[in-house]
């Protein structure tokens, strides 16, 4: 007689994938928040947006990208996690929208419940710091696709926003001051060319500077909209000085940034110390210190500034907008 097939002799196992998701429950539970409805046999996440005159919904979906090669390498992986959920909230951030809830989608070659935890702990916690519930998640087992100890991430995140309170960089003009918040390292971007600069040895003599998970700025930048007249926010991330920051500006526009204006963190020094990198490359791969930006009349700065302070950030301004010569970055 013929041995039967399972889906467990295919490689997956659904007992595993049920322990795992009894693992993560009390995880899932820390980061309730008002407007999440429990439904046990609803297929999708419910969530009731509360009291909003004209509602406008943001949403955002990204990645960690190849630093959770070197979590991987190294063997830490509950920082990882903050990442995924930062990516994606900082975006919808920038248009002054507040993050509502959080999913994941983790695919992995074999569920390894332990770092699939930690990985967990970690988006948890990012949830925690962008007061933002995890409704949801997809974990996917499979064989073939990934190698047993490979995984990899995907997030996605719904905010709102009032409609007349979009923060959409339209009303950015010359003479407007940047303000940068520092960054807490290379945050997800990038990490391709860490990986090329920093070889394995390097990688985990410097495993914590290197996994510094990225800086969640909504905190810092909520009790900011409504308040200020904020012309334009963006979230440094791949493309950096050239791309991203720029991304807010009208065509008209140019940013003039003063290098040196806000402090480097180590991780850059490093890279640079190990490799000849052109100066240009290296500000369109890395934020280089600058995690996130918001764009004010120059009267404003100092306000901005305080209030920022008060939420336990320091920020530096960094430059001021230009009319546009020729590229929308100038790096003085």
């Amino acid at each position: 007689m013929k041995k039967q097939i399972t889906y467990k002799s295919a490689g997956v196992d659904i007992n595993k994938a049920d322990a795992f998701i009894g693992a993560i429950k009390g995880l899932v539970k820390s980061t309730r928040k008002p407007g999440v409805m429990d439904r046990t046999r609803a297929f999708g996440s419910l969530f009731a947006l509360g009291k909003y005159k004209d509602p406008v919904l943001v949403s955002s979906t990204d990645g960690v990208g190849t630093k959770l090669l070197i979590a991987s390498h190294v063997g830490k992986h509950d920082t990882v996690g903050i990442d995924l959920v930062a990516m994606n909230v900082n975006d919808v951030l920038c248009v002054g929208a507040k993050p509502l809830f959080f999913l994941d989608y983790v695919a992995c070659g074999k569920i390894d419940k332990k770092v699939l935890v930690d990985v967990m702990k970690g988006i948890a916690e990012g949830c925690r710091q962008a007061d933002c519930a995890l409704t949801g998640g997809e974990t996917a087992e499979m064989p073939g696709m990934y190698k047993d100890d490979d995984y990899d991430l995907a997030g996605f995140t719904v905010g709102v926003v009032e409609r007349k309170k979009i923060i959409d960089g339209a009303k950015i003009v010359p003479g407007d001051v940047v303000i940068a918040l520092p960054s807490s390292g290379a945050h997800s971007n990038g990490y391709s060319l860490v990986r090329k600069v920093l070889g394995p040895a390097d990688q985990k003599k410097y495993a914590k500077l290197i996994l510094e998970p990225t800086r969640i700025y909504v905190k810092n930048i909520l009790p900011l909209v409504g308040k200020f007249d904020i012309h334009g926010m963006a979230h440094n991330t791949g493309g950096a000085f050239y791309e991203k920051l720029t991304k807010c500006l009208p065509d008209r526009c140019a940013f003039a940034i003063k290098k040196g204006s806000w402090p480097m963190p180590a991780i850059f020094t490093l890279i640079q110390k190990k490799a000849n990198i052109a100066e240009r490359e290296l500000y369109r791969t890395f934020n280089m210190g600058v995690g996130f930006i918001v764009v004010v009349k120059a009267k404003d700065a100092k306000p901005v500034q305080a209030a920022l302070k008060k939420t336990g950030i320091p920020s530096y301004v960094i430059g001021e907008v230009i009319r546009r010569r020729k590229e929308k970055m100038e790096l003085l």
